[in-house]
């Protein structure tokens, strides 16, 4: 009998450890890797957010790659990703494609508002541009507007606020935001097309030199200028205003709904306010999404 109750006690003992084990090794919120993919325009602030929630969980470590924004959403419908930064709407058939391969429900997480900007060199004699303007440019094969390529989040905001396929617009290409304005001084006839995250840091002495090149174009639409400022971002008036999005391949809460959570926190929105972006949780009374 003892030597039975002996049995017993180490049986439950090892299945105890071997518990304890198998808990160790299971993924966490707070430790392990994660790579979040992003698009070239919204890289400083998702980096920014990254390095925020690893000095919160230093046994984290978190990879932020740029990846054109199609092709980063297509990394995370084939299982290779578990998290990705949008801009742009999803079409029905996209949302049934991610709902069905991720077994999950299309839950958007808003972060930030960001806008896609219109720059000329510092000496232009342009002082705006209109929206009829940017319609017609993007059908001359003059070829005008400069984007930073094919499936970048730039064109296709772009493309969705004309209501048109990224595929008819007419453009010409710089890879890179920043490289756009770095050479935009060669083509004084054209109009630079680039994310406002590329230098919307405000004490950041890259950005402050890269503003310095270029001077932004306010937006002419029904009559009225709209810039994208603080103000133009937060009342969503600027017509290229957008809002910026996480989605997820993640079913269980560990590091990638961790790190999504920690975006949406009051510290997570105070680091996109550093970035020069507005942000979507921390005044979400005085946000008004159209």
């Amino acid at each position: 009998m003892k030597n039975s109750f002996k049995i017993a006690v180490v049986f439950v003992l090892g299945m105890m450890l071997a518990g304890c084990k198998k808990e160790e090794k299971s993924p966490s919120y707070h430790k392990g890797d994660l790579t979040i993919f992003t698009d070239e325009s919204f890289q400083s602030v998702t980096e920014a957010l990254a390095d925020g929630y690893m000095i919160n969980y230093p046994e984290t470590r978190i990879k932020v790659e740029t990846k054109k924004e199609d092709l980063g959403l297509l990394e995370l419908l084939s299982g290779n990703a578990k998290v990705v930064v949008m801009s742009r709407n999803l079409k029905p058939d996209e949302i049934k494609t991610y709902e069905d391969r991720t077994d999950l429900k299309f839950l958007p997480s808003k972060f930030a508002a960001d806008a896609v900007v219109f720059v000329v060199p510092k000496d232009s004699p342009k002082e705006s541009i209109s929206m009829e303007e940017i319609n017609d440019g993007l059908l001359s094969d003059n070829k005008e507007f400069i984007f930073d390529g094919t499936n970048s989040s730039n064109l296709n905001f772009v493309a969705e606020k004309l209501n048109k396929e990224p595929k008819s617009l007419k453009f010409s290409i710089i890879p890179g935001n920043q490289k756009i304005i770095e050479e935009l001084g060669k083509y004084p006839d054209k109009i630079g097309v680039i994310g406002l995250n590329t230098f919307s840091r405000p004490y950041d002495k890259t950005s402050e030199k890269l503003r310095e090149m270029v001077k932004v174009l306010p937006v002419k639409y029904k009559g009225k200028l709209y810039n994208a400022d603080f103000e133009g971002l937060r009342t969503m008036e600027y017509p290229f205003t957008r809002v910026l999005y996480f989605l997820i391949n993640e079913g269980n809460f560990n590091i990638a709904n961790g790190f999504i959570r920690f975006s949406c926190t009051h510290l997570g929105q105070k680091i996109v306010q550093k970035e020069g972006l507005q942000p979507y949780n921390v005044y979400k009374r005085e946000v008004q999404m159209r």
